[in-house]
């Protein structure tokens, strides 16, 4: 479906460069805001909707990276090199119908042998390494300083208070969570009695005309449900997934006397006690579903017929599983990138994050290792729907201390953008910053594998760093000269800067333009990175 846009007046954000023979030109911006009517996911076609991030701003005014148009015009057939990108993440389905063939293979290692066959310090990672053992649930740090009395007394008593607050707030939250679930399951069911039906609408709840106040009840609870969902069934699986959320919470997360980690054996604040885990990355449960959905949107098979479409082909994805149920550890993650470094990635996607790190020095040195072997780093901004820039909202791994100067250049950090070009394109979760930040790209309501050959929607900023991996694999495999740092810059630089004032954390009395609330002020556009990959890649174009 096109749309057009309600005012036409376009402007170009840069010079119109040229590549190649064909005259192509980067796509340009609408400069005026075109916010009178905001698109929202429901106004979306389906095939729209599962494709959105792939989408061009221009043809479809839908904020998505012109992926579809980069294939038809720039990438066509050029196969260009394979590319390895390591999904430092949950564990992933590795039997995935949509994923298993762009899985990475250790060919040096033989599977089940018990061996390090390629001495690589790791025994039989064929297809990546799981840094988390057997365990999944897990506490936030916050709640493990308390536990374990990290740190000094005054960050001690700062953590204690915060466990507390959160924790008795996720059992209030679980409480009605599950009160609000019973009063739907009570009023769904009596509505279909009356009804005579299994399956109803707004408009035949309107047609109740009981007199019995219980019923009259039983259609207002229904009624303001149908404003959250499209269907009672989707709105118990919304709540059900906060009930399930919020004991989560409860039961690990800011729980001081759970251990999850306890059956992994190792000292988790030791980075020299390296001798656990396995080399078996597979996520292991329906519920460990995050490492899958990333994977999709960087390298699920391209036009297979199934279910999603990879931003990038000529991919092949490394699994490292080293984030819970709740905070990662930093000696997962630092030892976690050298891995990645070591067998082979040139991208490494790390779609987590948290508000405490223990031992950040550990997770910034093995970034600056990464940077030293040229690898690229892409890091999901956060969903707190907080500015990163402000010191009470820290967001760790970063690439700079106390805003101060990029301690190396292989670094991004992507905010989530929703497909609603105008005030509310910026996800309402998202974090930002004019520091901290740098780019953004789509991570609303995403499409992409779940665990057991399935799909879903998911959104989140972890969504919207894999779809900028996914562009810098684009890259890197058609132009595999080209450094981290240059890859790093052509994305940020040739992305398109809407100049609407967006609605920051869904406050409308909070508003920037994205030159305001990100380094780049730009929407990551792979047809234009492609474009200028070319010129600088040709000698045409200095960054």
């Amino acid at each position: 479906m096109t749309r057009v846009l309600s005012k036409s007046v376009l402007g170009f954000t840069m010079a119109s460069l040229l590549v190649g023979c064909g005259a192509t030109n980067l796509v340009s911006t609408p400069i005026e805001n075109i916010d009178t009517t905001p698109l929202k996911i429901s106004d979306l076609s389906d095939a729209e909707k599962r494709n959105w991030g792939h989408l061009d701003l221009v043809s479809d005014t839908i904020p998505g990276m012109s992926v579809d148009k980069a294939y038809a015009e720039i990438i066509k057939n050029k196969k260009g090199e394979t590319v390895i990108v390591a999904v430092l993440d949950s564990g992933m389905d590795l039997e995935h119908e949509d994923l298993d063939g762009v899985l990475w293979t250790n060919k040096d290692e033989k599977p089940g042998d018990g061996i390090d066959n390629d001495k690589n310090g790791y025994i039989d990672d064929i297809h990546g390494y799981n840094f988390l053992g057997d365990s999944y649930n897990e506490q936030l740090e916050v709640a493990r300083i308390v536990r374990l009395k990290l740190g000094d007394a005054a960050l001690q008593s700062k953590a204690k208070a915060e466990v507390e607050g959160e924790y008795n707030k996720a059992l209030q939250q679980k409480q009605q969570y599950e009160q609000i679930f019973q009063a739907v399951k009570n009023a769904d069911a009596a509505v279909k009695k009356e009804l005579g039906k299994e399956s109803y609408n707004a408009k035949d709840l309107a047609s109740i005309k009981s007199t019995d106040p219980n019923m009259q009840q039983n259609v207002g609870i229904l009624t303001q449900m149908l404003t959250y969902e499209d269907s009672i069934p989707e709105v118990m699986e919304q709540i059900e997934e906060g009930i399930n959320y919020f004991s989560d919470q409860a039961n690990y997360n800011y729980n001081v006397d759970f251990n999850g980690r306890e059956i992994v054996g190792d000292d988790p604040y030791d980075i020299n006690d390296t001798d656990y885990g396995d080399g078996n990355p597979q996520s292991r449960s329906k519920d460990e579903s995050h490492g899958t959905h990333v994977a999709g949107i960087i390298a699920a098979e391209r036009n297979n017929g199934l279910g999603a479409n990879g931003v990038a082909n000529n991919v092949q994805i490394m699994s490292i599983r080293a984030v819970p149920n709740g905070d990662e550890y930093d000696k997962d993650i630092a030892l976690g990138i050298r891995y990645a470094v070591d067998n082979g990635a040139k991208i490494i996607n790390g779609s987590f994050g948290k508000s405490y790190s223990p031992n950040a020095q550990w997770v910034y040195d093995a970034i600056k290792y990464a940077a030293d072997k040229d690898v690229l780093f892409v890091h999901a901004a956060g969903n707190s729907g907080e500015d990163l820039d402000d010191p009470a909202n820290p967001n760790f791994p970063n690439d700079q201390v106390n805003n101060g100067p990029e301690m190396s250049d292989n670094v991004i950090t992507v905010g989530a953008l929703a497909p609603k070009y105008g005030s509310e394109m910026v996800a309402t979760f998202s974090n930002y910053g004019k520091v901290n930040v740098d780019v953004f790209a789509p991570g609303d309501e995403i499409y992409s594998t779940m665990p057991g050959d399935e799909y879903d929607f998911q959104g989140g900023t972890s969504m919207a760093a894999p779809a900028v991996a996914g562009v810098a694999a684009l890259i890197r495999s058609q132009y595999p000269k080209l450094t981290a740092p240059q890859v790093k810059k052509i994305i940020l630089e040739s992305g398109l800067t809407p100049r609407a004032k967006v609605i920051l954390a869904g406050d409308s009395a909070k508003t920037g333009n994205l030159e305001e609330i990100s380094k780049a002020g730009t929407m990551v556009n792979a047809y234009n990175a492609l474009i200028m990959a070319d010129k600088v890649a040709s000698g045409k174009l200095k960054l």
